[in-house]
This record gives structure tokens, sequence and C-alpha cells, in this order.
């Protein structure tokens, strides 16, 4: 199997700056995407932190014969020791950043990461945050990530709350984020993938705007006419809505390797970007060929997601980071040094 991907992030209808950032870096089918928060234009650095330095994380790391930063856990899969620890990275990068100076005090983003294995036809994903992951088979769509936001919390431990009190709950208060602490909980998991499967990642711009059955029906039309077309078809859903919020959308389709492709993989142009919205930030990041026909197979319910940390789980308050003030002049965003992070821990041979 093999995976190709589409992105897109849009400012919204309601907002001045763009805080959200994806990255599509094909040559490790990796995809990210990060919605940050905190001061006056902070949230924008932040997220770009996160999807920049996981990147580079991955390309410092290709080579089998370096150092990582940290331990490598011999309980989980190279994959997932590998997205884990490239976001543990951003968490570091961030915190020490946000303490160092004052216009970037405060800044933090949420995460969410998929990282395609083809040899083991499996898609591991870690995520912090409210910034989500879904999975489309079999024309049913499914969450694969747990929100951490306190409207979750209040639904886990009181399951029995009226639409009412439902309804008095905060929705923008996160619980967990990059860059809060100096460590971060990662949730992990893993999904056995199958010819026609669809990932969508996205930031709660979309979530927060389309119910899961609308994202279900837009990406499965996309399917039957051209599915570059699913990250555009979202976000046009989500600003129909409101666009309260800046939303981003990753979609990647899981096809059949051995289906003959004639696709070219290419950057969007500037008249098809610029056919979206003037306000669009990135355009996708490839048109691949088109998605396998072939009828997905049903396959057990993906296993509950494992909370990946070598120390224990930093306790977060409940911050409504998405209401920071805004602090000084809007910040530049240095280039990202790993070398520092890269000469620690030696990742054992296996």
């Amino acid at each position: 199997m093999r995976a190709v991907a589409w992105g897109l992030t849009d400012v919204g209808l309601q907002r001045e700056h763009n805080e959200d950032s994806f990255v599509v870096l094909k040559e490790y089918d990796l995809y990210v995407v990060a919605d940050g928060m905190g001061g006056h234009r902070a949230g924008d650095v932040a997220s770009k932190l996160a999807t920049e330095t996981i990147s580079e994380f991955f390309r410092s790391t290709a080579n089998d014969d370096v150092t990582w930063p940290f331990h490598f856990d011999a309980n989980l899969s190279e994959e997932e020791n590998r997205l884990l620890t490239g976001i543990r990275v951003a968490n570091r990068q961030i915190f020490e950043r946000s303490t160092r100076s004052r216009e970037f005090h405060g800044m933090g983003t949420t995460v969410v990461g998929a990282m395609f294995s083809s040899r083991k036809g499996r898609m591991y994903i870690g995520h912090v945050g409210d910034s989500r992951c879904y999975r489309i088979r079999n024309g049913q769509i499914q969450q694969l990530t747990r929100d951490h936001s306190l409207f979750n919390d209040y639904l886990l431990a009181m399951p029995d709350l009226t639409e009412e009190q439902r309804k008095e709950l905060p929705k923008n208060v996160i619980t967990r984020a990059l860059g809060m602490q100096d460590q971060v909980a990662v949730d992990l998991q893993n999904d056995e993938s199958q010819p026609g499967d669809v990932y969508v990642l996205c930031s709660d711009g979309l979530s927060g705007m389309v119910t899961d059955e609308e994202i279900l029906a837009i990406v499965q039309n996309a399917v039957q006419s051209n599915m570059q077309e699913a990250p555009r078809k979202l976000i046009e859903r989500a600003n129909e809505r409101g666009g309260e919020d800046n939303v981003t959308a990753v979609v990647i389709a899981i096809e059949d390797d051995s289906v003959t492709s004639t696709g070219e993989v290419k950057a969007l142009d500037s008249e098809t970007a610029g056919a979206m919205s003037t306000r669009s930030a990135n355009a996708a990041t490839e048109v691949p060929p088109p998605a396998s026909t072939q009828p997905p197979v049903q396959v057990p319910a993906p296993p509950s997601p494992k909370s990946a940390d070598f120390a224990e789980e930093p306790t977060l308050p409940a911050i409504d980071l998405r209401k920071a003030a805004e602090i000084g002049d809007e910040p530049t965003l240095p280039a990202i040094d790993l070398s520092k992070e890269l000469a620690q821990i030696k990742k054992p041979r296996e």
C-alpha cells in the first residue's frame, strides 16, 4: 500500500491571522497539523515550531546511526518512538522559546501527527490537545483521537449530564498542549490500514464547525470525483458555517500500490490555490494519483490510545489559551537548530 495526501489551511472569516500550520513530508509519509495559541501572533510561532521541528527531527534521524534526544522505549515500535520523540522535541523547543522571550511568553499549540508505514501497513498517530484524526472506512467515519479538553473531561467524568448542562460547559479550554511545560504526555495509537481508507487530520476550526457526518459525506464525494479537492471542500463548508476559527485539513488516502498511477506529484499552482480564497495561508502540498476504488475491508476497531511519556504525566491546569492577552509585537521565527537535541542518547540498534 501507499499513502497520498493533500493539505490546505485557511484563516477563516473572523480571524485576522492564521495560527494553524501543517506539513506533508512525503519522503517519510509524515503528516502533521498544529493549532497555535497564546499572545499576539505567538500562536503562529508555536504551530510553525511544532510542524518544522517534527519535520526536521525526521530528516535528522533518517540515518539509523544517529543519536536521539530521548530514551528509546523498547515497549514501543520504531515508528511510535520516532513520532513520539519528534513531538516531545517540538514541545521542548516551544517551551524553551516561550521562557526566553516576552513576546513568545505563554504560547502553545495543539498537534496531531500521523506516520504511515507501507512496510507494516499501519498508520501511527500521536496527538496532544484537540486537533483530531478521523478515519473513513466502508462508508463510516470514526474519530481516532480523544480531545484533551475540559469539556471532554467533564463528559468522561459525568456522562449523565443533561443537554442543558452540557451547553454550560466551556468549549475552548484545553487541558494539554505543547509548550506549556518542559514535558508533555502524548497519546499514541496505531491503526491497521486497508486500501480505500482515508484519514483526515484537522484543527478544531473544522471539527468545531462541521459535523462528523458532513466530513464523511464531503470526503466520500471527493473519492468519487477528485480527492485533491477534499481539503478545499471541507474548508469551504467550515467557512459557510461562519468560519469562526482558522481551519486546516490534511486528507490522506491509502491506495493499493499495485494500481498503476499516472498522476503527477506537484504543488498547486497559484491560480488553483487562489481559487479557494485570498485568505488561504498555505496551498496543498501535492497532487497525487486518483484514489483506489477497491472497496475497503471491515476490521475491528483500533485499540485505545496509550499515553506515552518517560516520567509521570505532567498536570496541566485548565487554561483557556485561545483567550490569552496579546503580547508585544509580531514575533519572528528563528531557524530551528536541533544540534543540541540530537546529541544525547544513542538509539539502540535492533
